[in-house]
């Protein structure tokens, strides 16, 4: 399929205006097609030639202005549209299309549990033209009326309101004009829960079969979305844009959420089946409020072409966490950020594949560059970006540039010029400098403390920006040294060790510093504290290093720590110096054994949990160290799970059990576990917890096929029929990988899902002799897998299916040739440039 470059979206748009595109979709006509028409009514501005965008099973017929073209002249995904006269045009296209197993265009799938099929779309990047033709760039928005003939018995969705005309037609309401992008059409025989608020017609809806796990979180998930909705109607001048406020559950969505204008779609994995954290409940009302911030940023205002994603998924992220905080029970979802989101944003800029917040438009020259760009940049570094610029510019005349930008640009498109030039017009500061700064350029700043007595004494010397104080006798002075030029505005806490129990500090100090600084280093009154933390309450954007003494003391007493921010902080700084080669892996080992089963706060666990597993245990540690680590994780489970045996911290239980079966080294224990039904002292074991301990089982070559094949029929859903599939491709026998192999990579049968869960299960460090013969083959498999099954299976074989526990100079060397030869995804391409930096800093970190 041809990619639509970014001079060809820009000559189109000179060319035209589109202004109404009339859809009718019909779903009844099979499982593996569905018939589209589309009207498209369109301006040319001048005389000239253009083009369409397709991708049908069968092109039926074309008309352009009641006269016919040949549907032979279908070149790929293009039709072309020769010898337009200026004026106004009509083109009707008459099509055959296939639903998708992939996630992508118009995506089917049948419920195991019950049977009932479902179908929704995904149109985001380009893949409007899997389900209707359009002329596919965000920057020619046009209004959408749609109709869609379903089965009996289904209900329809869309951006609009939906009305039921009998015998299985459905009409959405007209829409506002928006890009082709976020049309939506979700169609099935959903479960629904309906209310209202505000005077509009409010939604959520799943499959059948989740029918009473939705219900049971409804009045949550209503409270969070309300809640959410107010509060965006007290920061934003322009009301919401469309006429009700669905959210659809789907199921095997390739992404976490999608911002369609009034449908917004999630993966339905977030309507719970079994026990979850309070850590997971709040990263779903994140995502609740990230796609409603959607509706202004994207949907309202639309970016004019892909190099701009960040004004919308950068503001996304940081409204989300920044209107959770305010306006619901979730207080702390900084910290979380802090620990697993941050983390995402400081690894992908320090890769080769690093590239700027608001990259160069030259940078991204077609839609295929375009969706490389969806990382944690883009997200994570772009919303820490916009935390820092609140701080520098301060929240109100932030709001105040927000507001001027929606009222310029409502139901248009934008530009990050026309961003800043808004914000420039709410504040005296420099804005256009800062964006220079920040977000035109790449990769992470270092700051570094030094800390000294006013006599001298202290952690050693160094220059650097320094802080003014009153000066005293006993005063401290802080100078920090940055490795890079962006400007910075961060919190400095001190603390001091607890009197009377030496193991907690106290804050003493707290106090604000621009970086880089014009006055020169100065002292602070009082004796140099126990421990200095730069970027206390982490609204910065930087990696941290401590002086030696609060390090020392960090090690001591990081559980002792007020904050559960500043102590995401510090984790955060041994993080990356593990990463960096500055701090042995067994040391971060170390500190998590002394102090997680004292820490309280989910995320924190979680993150350092979850590092101390996928990372030290099975990449940065030798094989020969890897029990050892298993055994202090399980050591550290045990404690936490000793401590909550009072029930009063359920969700810090439910962690600390499911990290203990992930880390289990010997079968005995949680083979009790499965054949109880139930942890001693609890939790029962739900759905999740047993696909868990059967995973382990799988690995550890502690249960067989059979066993695999009797719990899925104790839990035939989808969810059952994927840890079927990660389990029996983690079965540590020939047979077993062969044909894990087989169904990933030599047939094209398995969903976007089924492929993720297979891809999960088949590499495991336990077997790495097992499974050595087809590392070579990954490289040469994957490349035609993606050339096959395009972007989205390329980029889950890139993610999921990579050796990732190969770390080892024979595998880089393989991966390095693969990425020298020529045909290779760009989506793949992009994931296997990751995976290899990632491997060279596991072979660094590993020789020390």
């Amino acid at each position: 399929m041809s990619v639509l470059m970014r001079d060809e979206a820009q000559t189109r748009a000179q060319l035209i205006d589109v202004h109404r595109y009339t859809v009718a979709l019909d779903l009844t006509t099979g499982d593996e097609t569905f018939e589209s028409r589309a009207a498209i009514h369109f301006t040319a501005r001048a005389a000239g030639d253009t083009f369409v965008e397709l991708k049908p099973a069968l092109l039926r017929s074309v008309t352009l202005d009641g006269q016919p073209l040949d549907p032979a002249g279908l070149d790929e995904n293009r039709l072309a549209l020769p010898g337009l006269t200026a004026g106004e045009h009509e083109l009707l296209v008459d099509a055959t299309m296939r639903y998708s197993r992939t996630g992508e265009g118009m995506h089917r799938f049948t419920d195991p549990t019950d049977g009932e099929t479902y179908v929704y779309t995904q149109l985001f990047l380009e893949d409007v033209q899997r389900v209707f033709a359009a002329f596919d760039q965000p920057d020619l928005k046009a209004v959408f009326d749609l109709t869609v003939t379903a089965p009996d018995g289904w209900t329809v969705l869309g951006n609009g309101i939906a009305t039921d005309q009998g015998e299985g037609r459905w009409t959405l309401a007209t829409t506002p004009p928006i890009s082709t992008y976020l049309v939506a059409v979700a169609a099935g025989p959903w479960h629904s829960v309906r209310t209202e608020h505000a005077g509009l017609p409010f939604g959520i809806h799943c499959r059948r079969s989740l029918a009473p796990h939705l219900d049971i979180d409804a009045d949550e998930i209503f409270a969070i979305t309300r809640a959410c909705y107010d509060r965006y109607h007290e920061k934003f001048e322009e009301p919401y844009p469309f006429d009700s406020y669905d959210q659809a559950f789907v199921p095997e969505f390739n992404a976490g959420a999608m911002e369609n204008p009034g449908l917004v779609t999630f993966r339905d994995e977030f309507v719970y089946r079994s026990a979850v954290t309070d850590t997971e409940r709040q990263t779903r009302a994140m995502v609740i409020a990230h796609e409603m911030a959607h509706m202004w940023f994207g949907d309202l205002v639309t970016l004019t072409w892909w190099d701009d994603i960040w004004l919308n998924e950068s503001f996304a992220e940081y409204m989300g966490y920044q209107t959770l905080t305010e306006a619901t029970r979730h207080t702390d979802t900084w910290v979380a950020f802090g620990i697993d989101r941050k983390s995402w944003g400081y690894d992908a800029d320090q890769r080769p594949s690093t590239h700027p917040v608001a990259p160069d438009p030259g940078s991204v020259p077609d839609t295929a560059a375009a969706m490389l760009n969806f990382d944690g940049i883009s997200y994570a570094k772009g919303a820490s970006a916009l935390r820092q610029l609140v701080a520098w510019l301060g929240e109100k005349d932030f709001l105040a540039g927000i507001n001027t930008h929606f009222a310029r640009h409502k139901f248009g498109n934008a530009t990050l010029a026309d961003f800043i030039d808004s914000l420039a017009a709410s504040t005296d500061r420099d804005v256009h400098r800062w964006a220079e700064r920040w977000l035109r350029t790449t990769g992470v700043d270092t700051l570094t403390s030094t800390v000294t007595n006013a006599n001298g004494g202290g952690s050693g010397t160094g220059n650097g920006v320094g802080v003014n104080g009153n000066g005293s006798e006993n005063g401290w002075t802080l100078r920090v040294t940055q490795q890079g030029d962006r400007p910075h505005r961060i919190a400095v806490g001190a603390y001091d060790r607890d009197l009377v129990d030496p193991g907690r500090l106290a804050p003493r100090d707290r106090f604000e510093i621009d970086i880089p600084a014009q006055d020169g280093p100065t002292v602070r009154p009082g004796r140099r504290p126990d421990l200095v933390v730069l970027n206390d309450g982490d609204l910065g954007y930087a990696k941290i290093r401590l002086d030696d003494r609060s390090w020392t003391t960090a090690l001591d007493c990081l559980s002792g720590i007020p904050e559960p921010l500043t102590r995401a902080v510090v984790w955060n700084a041994a993080r990356d110096m593990v990463r960096d080669g500055e701090l042995a892996p067994t040391a971060y080992l170390e500190a998590a054994r002394t102090h997680l089963p004292h820490e309280s706060d989910l995320a924190v666990v979680q993150g350092v949990l979850g590092f101390a597993a996928t990372q030290i245990a099975d990449r940065y540690l030798a094989p020969d160290d890897r029990p050892a680590a298993l055994a202090g994780l399980t050591a550290i489970c045990r404690a936490l799970i000793r401590r909550t045996e009072d029930g009063n911290a359920p969700g810090l239980r439910l962690t600390a059990v499911r990290h203990f079966i992930s880390a289990a080294t010997q079968p005995d224990g949680i083979q009790d576990w499965l054949r109880s039904e139930s942890v001693p002292g609890g939790p029962e074991l739900d759905p999740e917890l047993r696909w868990r301990i059967l995973y382990r089982l799988a690995v550890l070559g502690a249960v067989d096929d059979s066993a695999i094949t009797d719990e899925l029929a104790r839990d035939p859903s989808a969810t059952g029929r994927e840890g079927a599939a990660r389990c029996r491709a983690a079965l540590p026998d020939g047979d077993a990988k062969a044909a894990a192999w087989e169904r990933m990579f030599l047939t094209d049968d398995l969903s976007n899902h089924l492929f993720t869960a297979t891809a999960q299960g088949f590499w495991q460090p336990e077997q790495s002799e097992l499974v050595r013969k087809y590392v070579p083959r990954f490289y040469t498999d994957a490349v035609e897998l993606a050339e096959r099954r395009g972007p989205a299976i390329a980029e889950f074989a890139g993610r999921h299916a990579f050796p990732v526990h190969a770390v080892d100079p024979e595998s880089l060397r393989l991966g390095e040739e693969c990425l020298n030869g020529p045909d290779i995804l760009p989506a793949l391409r992009r994931k296997l440039t990751d995976q290899l930096d990632d491997l060279r800093r596991a072979l660094r970190v590993r020789e020390g």
